[in-house]
């Protein structure tokens, strides 16, 4: 490592603006979409079981989720010395807990970060990766994803999600049973069966796209975020720049079997797992590689600068 480097890290107070406003405009939209399934006839005592299901799941087992799919395994610091000297020594100079650390056994060069609070915490890394950087690329991959424990936008994302798979089960099973929960409206006329349903697919399809609109944006930010928290507690951005294009450089030659699996988690990894430009840049979860470049290589620009006065 070079360059100074500060002890700790402050959370970026943009980003803490931004996951309060999407929290509140998503809070907004779901009511409104609860609101509709009420008056359509779903009762509210099936809306609050269902909402309050997912949400102690995703709240308590989401980081269990996350690498399950993956097939992420926890590692002792006897079975991945060097792996949790690092981890533990940038937790340290960021004034955070130490993580728990998880491996994935795949080609895929890439990590990710999830849980609920700093101390529920687990960074995991792939064997690609591990294979693939230098130490002091790693190192900068690896306190990007404790920056994202910090700024605690793991579990804003998490709840984001929530509101987005809420409103997916109950339109599923609405379509299921045919709108007749408890009896409601479409149960008492079943002549107006096809304008309910017809509300409920709108309704449905306006709350996803500006569910999806809001997170995406969320995403984007949060990423660009925690590139400057890796840049500020490494105290040299251009590890991190490096190590983002010979990720991104490297995604076109993964097997598809390893692609496929790496996809279920595309939100949560450093950089998505996606072949050429598959992802329009309003849609990605991402920004893309050469904007994060560009910010990477001008902080580091900034900080040769304020080293030499």
């Amino acid at each position: 490592m070079s360059g100074a480097r500060p002890t700790w890290y402050k959370p970026d107070v943009g980003l803490s603006m931004r996951m309060l406003l999407t929290i509140f405009l998503l809070g907004a939209v779901y009511v409104v979409f609860g609101g509709v399934l009420w008056y359509v006839g779903i009762p509210p005592v099936l809306l609050i079981a269902v909402a309050a299901l997912i949400a102690f799941v995703q709240f308590f087992y989401a980081d269990k989720i996350a690498l399950f799919s993956m097939r992420a395994r926890e590692v002792s610091e006897a079975e991945a010395p060097q792996l949790h000297e690092m981890i533990g020594r940038l937790a340290a100079q960021a004034n955070l807990p130490k993580p728990r650390v998880a491996i994935v056994n795949t080609t895929v060069p890439n990590a990710f970060a999830t849980g609920r609070s700093k101390n529920h915490a687990v960074v995991a890394v792939t064997t690609g990766i591990m294979d693939k950087l230098s130490p002091q690329e790693l190192e900068a991959v690896l306190a990007h994803e404790l920056t994202h424990i910090i700024n605690r936008d793991m579990l804003v994302m998490t709840i984001a999600a929530f509101f987005s798979i809420v409103a997916g089960l109950i339109v599923r099973n609405f379509f299921w049973f045919g709108g007749g929960f408890g009896g409601g409206y479409g149960r008492r006329n079943n002549d107006n069966q096809g304008a309910v349903l017809a509300i409920i697919l709108l309704v449905s399809l306006a709350v996803y796209a500006v569910s999806f609109l809001l997170i995406r944006a969320l995403s984007r930010y949060r990423e660009l975020a925690a590139d400057r928290g890796s840049a500020l507690i490494t105290g040299d951005p251009s590890h991190l720049a490096s190590a983002l294009v010979r990720i991104s450089n490297d995604m076109p030659r993964i097997p598809d079997k390893d692609f496929r699996q790496a996809q279920t988690v595309n939100a949560l990894w450093i950089v998505p797992a996606l072949k050429g430009n598959s992802a329009m840049s309003l849609l990605s979860t991402h920004p893309s590689t050469e904007e994060r470049v560009r910010r990477l290589q001008q902080m580091q620009l900034d900080m040769e600068k304020s080293q030499r006065f």
